[in-house]
């Protein structure tokens, strides 16, 4: 590209200011591009015999390569920074208590990232407020891949649907790694409670609105539990818990008589008879428990819900990175001794990519905002 740097404009009378004319070497096949170099007495005579090009043109096509080189620096960056990562430990931020199903299964794959990456991956329990206090910390953390947050459905998903405010944007604060699971949800009551369906839970609950309380930890829970009362006309005051393991805690204690939970931390005490499946939430049923009806067909219509559970980095962190992470987890998901724990926990090895998770993430995000507002449901 040849242009003139200094001299474009004319005068009054029509002549070009003298000056020096400078040559912009183009970035194509060129050993030293991008340069500016002064023209030769014979360059300037063939210049000055043709029109000359617009200050603008040059200066948009120095901009143009400029920007080249930037991004090509920054693909570098990313490059360079991946392939030394990690250097230091990886903390995973669970919003919830140890013993819920979330934290089980951030500490299966953990251990796998650390076996493949050779580092450390710290666990780090921050229960409270539905996920929002941890959803905050990782959002607030520096974007390296160094901090990273077990992100199940209630978090980036059902707090937006209640919250008016949040300290985190779900989309913006965040960049998906990769799913970890999906699963539904299930309908659980004490074994002693005389109930052995859902239509007999729901008449019991009408029966005993003193006594039907039910526990959640996140809007996922609750929103579910609220459906099903709007479809059934079953009564139940809801009780914040803040692990899923804590639910069930509830229920065997009767302070709850009967809750929606995930499955990890209700599968032992089920197999101990402590409990009773009364129906799934999923759109269909689930090969671990083949007996267990879905709502549907237990006669409940409207109460469908799929849930999910991922790892996600705080925005900015390099795509290199974020790649990296999303190939070791996928991995780690297809060892058969992940697949065997994942069956034990009753949830299914779910693995995607980045961009995968956000697509998901655009399409549930308001679905779960109308079905709350329909319902009229809040954060407390």
């Amino acid at each position: 590209m040849i242009g003139r740097s200094e001299g474009d404009e004319t005068k009054s009378g029509g002549q070009h200011e003298s000056g020096p004319i400078l040559l912009y070497v183009d970035t194509i096949g060129h050993s030293d591009p991008g340069r500016m170099v002064r023209a030769t007495p014979e360059e300037e005579n063939t210049l000055s015999a043709r029109p000359i090009l617009s200050r603008r043109l040059l200066l948009t096509t120095t901009l143009i390569a400029a920007t080249g080189f930037a991004n090509a620096s920054s693909v570098q960056a990313q490059a360079d920074a991946a392939a030394g990562y990690p250097k230091q430990p990886i903390k995973f931020v669970i919003g919830f208590a140890p013993g819920g199903g979330n934290d089980l299964m951030g500490r299966v794959i953990g251990q796998k990232l650390s076996e493949k990456l050779g580092q450390p991956v710290v666990i780090e329990n921050k229960p409270g407020a539905a996920s929002i206090i941890a959803a905050e910390q990782v959002a607030r953390a520096a974007p390296d891949g160094y901090t990273l947050l077990v992100a199940p459905i209630g978090a980036l998903v059902g707090n937006p649907a209640v919250n008016a405010k949040l300290p985190y944007d779900p989309q913006k604060s965040f960049v998906p790694v990769s799913l970890m699971a999906d699963f539904p949800l299930y309908l659980i009551v004490n074994a002693d409670l005389p109930v052995k369906t859902v239509a007999e839970l729901v008449a019991w609950s009408k029966a005993n609105p003193d006594k039907s309380n039910y526990g959640s930890t996140s809007p996922l829970f609750q929103i579910t539990a609220e459906m099903f009362k709007l479809r059934t006309g079953a009564t139940g005051e809801h009780i914040p818990f803040k692990s899923s393991g804590e639910i069930v805690s509830g229920v065997l204690t009767g302070q709850t008589p009967w809750a929606f939970v995930d499955p990890p931390p209700m599968m032992g005490q089920l197999k101990s008879g402590k409990l009773r499946v009364l129906a799934g939430s999923g759109s269909k049923r689930s090969a671990d428990l083949p007996d267990v009806p879905t709502m549907a067909e237990a006669g409940v219509q409207g109460v469908v819900v799929d849930a999910f559970t991922g790892i996600v980095a705080p925005a900015g962190t390099p795509m290199a990175i974020v790649k990296k992470l999303e190939a070791e987890i996928n991995a780690a998901l297809k060892l058969p001794d992940v697949v065997e724990r994942f069956k034990q926990l009753s949830v299914n090895p779910a693995g995607n990519t980045s961009e995968a998770f956000a697509a998901l993430l655009a399409r549930e995000i308001p679905i779960w905002k109308e079905v709350a507002q329909k319902a009229n449901i809040k954060a407390n």
